[in-house]
């Protein structure tokens, strides 16, 4: 290959990955003759060929610039990249995790993978005057004062909702962290060490699998229902057999199936941990996106070891973005913190202290009350929709909160193959294979359910089914 065209080759892949983008001036040909050390003529010939072939447009007097509409040639060179075929080798959570994830925040794919709800049913507005109210009565003490456990006020808030929901909490027990996956991860990190069991559910929120294989921990899978929730038989065989150090559950509207185990089954739950001496780490960040008249208790609420931690956050149901969360532990508060000094040092104090003002001003509780009718409207739409386009016999759950649905397809159709193929048609979703240990959620997908589905949402489901009956 001459120069000139490595030359063309590089700038074509800086514009498929969006470096320079449409409109955008690249560097001059002296520029670049100064950057790659290449000869004028050299780099004036690559900039004619990407010219003639439609990626660079020549401005007299001002350079060379990106072609306006350049999104086919983007696709038809990311395609003509060579990709490694995902069944032909093993695949790790966390490559496959950075993948889905890399995909929402592109703006040009329908993120029915994503872990939020959709960005419009958010108060942000709201909360952008309350943290401004709040950064400005700041006080010069404040970065000190806010530190771990965080901030009292926004603590005594917590709290307080907690009391509302018959579940008795002490602030002091309440440390303040930056959302709810380092409050898990905290409490993983106080409750183990390198090799430690812990359990969790199958199939299982994709962020315990990333911690226990970050932590070099073994997980030990136990069955769930998506009615009932976790097997409370299985679970007691696995704890009389094992040297159990944790378990790591979501007992209400678990992420992906959406269960919602019920107080019966919770307080028999938390007997059994506490015969054998088990801490229950819980992530208990829906409870508040329930669609009927009461809200549920954590399992935390029937427990009197003292041995939960207890975890939740703001960022599913009022903002990902401010990255506020939490984890209550009567009797490990103190270890949390210190764990916590030693990695994040706390949680952003301008936003603990502006999620305190909306709690007290903004109406959390009106919001909340929208929000929980949106979903369950939008969950209706979407299961109907799923139920009208994919193939006859594919399995679909029916959360009563969240926004999330576990589909099966009976047909044998491959989750993995399905993602790889919908991210083509501009739509991305969870392959099941995210939320197992084994990879035993092959023919599953989950998808977020709080896009209204309407015009471009129901056609993309449309075309889910589509690519689940081939």
């Amino acid at each position: 290959m001459a120069r000139y065209e490595e030359l063309a080759k590089d700038i074509r892949n800086q514009i498929a990955n969006s470096t320079w983008r449409s409109g955008e001036k690249i560097p001059s040909v002296r520029a670049s003759c100064k950057s790659y050390g290449y000869s004028i003529a050299t780099v004036l010939q690559a900039y004619q060929l990407l010219e003639s072939e439609g990626w660079l447009i020549a401005k007299p007097q001002s350079g060379y610039f990106v072609a306006p509409q350049i999104e086919h040639l983007k696709l038809a060179q990311l395609a003509s990249s060579p990709v490694e075929k995902t069944e032909s080798k093993t695949v790790e959570i966390n490559d496959i995790l950075f993948d889905v994830l890399q995909r929402n925040i592109d703006p040009s794919l329908l993120p029915l993978s994503s872990a939020f709800p959709e960005p419009s049913l958010f108060p942000l507005q709201t909360l952008a005057r309350s943290l401004s109210s709040a950064s400005r009565q700041m006080s010069e003490d404040s970065a000190i004062v806010n530190l771990p456990p965080g901030s009292e006020s926004l603590r005594r808030q917590i709290a307080q909702r907690y009391i509302k929901r018959g579940v008795v909490v002490n602030p002091e027990h309440i440390v303040i962290t930056a959302g709810a996956l380092e409050a898990l991860n905290l409490s993983l990190q106080v409750l183990t060490q390198p090799g430690d069991i812990v359990v969790i559910e199958s199939p299982a929120f994709y962020g315990a699998l990333q911690a226990i294989e970050r932590l070099n921990l073994r997980a030990v899978e136990v069955k769930t229902d998506p009615v009932h929730g976790v097997d409370l038989n299985d679970l007691a065989d696995i704890v009389k057999r094992m040297d159990v150090k944790a378990c790591w559950f979501m007992t209400n509207f678990q992420n992906p199936l959406g269960f919602c185990m019920s107080d019966g089954n919770k307080r028999k739950m938390m007997k059994l941990l506490a015969k054998h001496q088990v801490s229950l780490i819980e992530d208990d960040v829906y409870s508040e996106l329930y669609f009927g008249d009461d809200h549920p208790k954590p399992a935390q609420a029937f427990d009197d070891s003292g041995n939960v931690f207890l975890c939740g956050s703001f960022s599913k149901c009022l903002s990902p973005g401010y990255r506020v969360g939490w984890v209550v532990s009567e009797r490990h508060s103190d270890k949390i913190q210190r764990t916590q000094l030693m990695s994040t040092l706390s949680s952003s104090v301008p936003t603990q202290l502006g999620l305190t003002h909306y709690l007290q001003y903004g109406g959390y509780d009106n919001h909340l009350r929208k929000l929980r009718k949106s979903l369950h409207e939008r969950k209706v739409k979407m299961r109907q929709a799923i139920e009208q386009y994919f193939p006859e016999g594919t399995l679909v759950t029916d959360p009563s909160g969240g926004y999330f649905l576990w589909i099966e397809m009976t047909n044998g159709a491959c989750g993995q193959a399905i993602y790889e193929a919908a991210l083509t048609r501009g739509i991305a979703i969870a392959p099941g294979i995210l939320f197992g240990a084994q990879e035993k959620f092959s023919h599953h997908i989950r998808i977020n359910c709080s896009y209204d589905c309407e015009d471009d949402v129901l056609a993309s489901v449309q075309t889910l089914g589509e690519l689940a009956a081939q």
